[in-house]
């Protein structure tokens, strides 16, 4: 069965700090294999540094950045047009630098959202 989803339709969920997210595909049940969502963050949002057992692919829809990645002394620009993907196990986080609030799609692969905080 086809499943439709209007973005305007689903609540979005506060995260602390301001950034909102919303579940595109996926349930607290995990009844989907995935799970995927939009996140807004705005500006001067930061995530904390954290790892998922799994892998993650994030791509920047709306807005700028810089993100960070275990292993890597380079902050890295982020925005527009790029996508990122995270092997499982491995630190990572972001923070918006632009005025803008910073808009990402995430794909976790994993049917249920597990963050391990690494700070």
């Amino acid at each position: 069965m086809v499943k439709i989803i209007h973005h305007d339709a689903v609540e979005p969920e506060e995260f602390p700090g301001g950034a909102t997210y919303q579940t595109l595909v996926g349930d607290d049940a995990g009844s989907t294999p995935i799970r995927c969502g939009i996140q807004t963050s705005p500006p001067g949002y930061a995530t904390p540094n954290h790892a998922h057992p799994y892998v993650e692919i994030v791509t920047v829809l709306e807005g700028t950045g810089e993100a960070w990645v275990e292993g890597k002394t380079d902050k890295i620009a982020v925005g527009p047009g790029m996508t990122m993907v995270f092997p499982p196990n491995t630190g990572h986080g972001f923070r918006v630098t632009g005025n803008a609030p910073l808009v990402t799609y995430g794909v976790h692969s994993s049917p249920g959202r597990i963050v391990e905080i690494r700070d």
